[in-house]
């Protein structure tokens, strides 16, 4: 393992030129590093959350770090599956491309809860991310060879999913590994359903 603690940036130096990548939580911490590499791939760069002021100040400095004014932000809010619906009929009526779809979005285990009613962080983590990926896949079919690549987190191992009831056990913690799980299963079955199709899919850990 020493040698990715030498490795302070990515090593891959491919251009991503005529690329369109959608980012969720691009506005701050390892997403917005994700979109500053992107674009200096020359990558078209959409930055989807919900916080309209942060997304924007993020916009402005990822743009002047990577020298790319090809850096947009679009407002979702993955709390909210009727939000969800709006953006992604937004997303497919403007764009015309989707090559890379990152579900880096995400929250702690709080005790809250979605307008869905569902845990927050179930709900984002997950759910939010299941229905988003879903919605555009025609657009990612329509882009291939294309990729979707999800956070998950090594925690995973700690959770347990129960379908009947994906609300049980709302202890913070385990809330939180249960949907890195799901996030896990989720991306095994569309790389599943999308083999020989030209989408792939990964699940990946910081």
């Amino acid at each position: 393992m020493k040698w990715m603690k030498r490795r302070r940036y990515c090593m891959d130096v491919k251009r991503l030129d005529g690329k369109t990548v959608l980012i969720t939580g691009g506005n701050s911490g390892i997403g917005k590093e994700t979109a500053v590499a992107l674009a200096l791939r020359g990558a078209r760069v959409i930055i989807a959350c919900r916080d309209e002021d942060r997304a924007r100040k993020a916009v402005r400095e990822i743009q002047n770090r990577s020298h790319n004014i090809n850096v947009l932000f679009m407002e979702v809010d993955l709390a909210n599956m009727r939000s969800i619906r709006e953006f992604c009929k937004s997303f497919l009526q403007k764009e015309k491309r989707l090559d890379i779809l990152i579900n880096n979005a995400g929250v702690p285990g709080i005790l809250d809860w979605t307008d869905d009613n569902f845990s927050m962080c179930f709900g984002v983590n997950h759910l939010g991310h299941f229905l988003l990926t879903n919605l555009l896949l025609p657009r990612l079919k329509e882009s291939t060879p294309s990729r979707v690549i999800t956070l998950t987190c090594s925690s995973y191992k700690y959770g347990k999913l129960d379908f009947q009831d994906l609300n049980y056990n709302l202890f913070p913690f385990f809330t939180y590994c249960r949907s890195k799980l799901a996030n896990i299963y989720f991306t095994q079955e569309l790389a599943r359903t999308m083999e020989g199709k030209g989408v792939t899919a990964y699940a990946v850990h910081p």
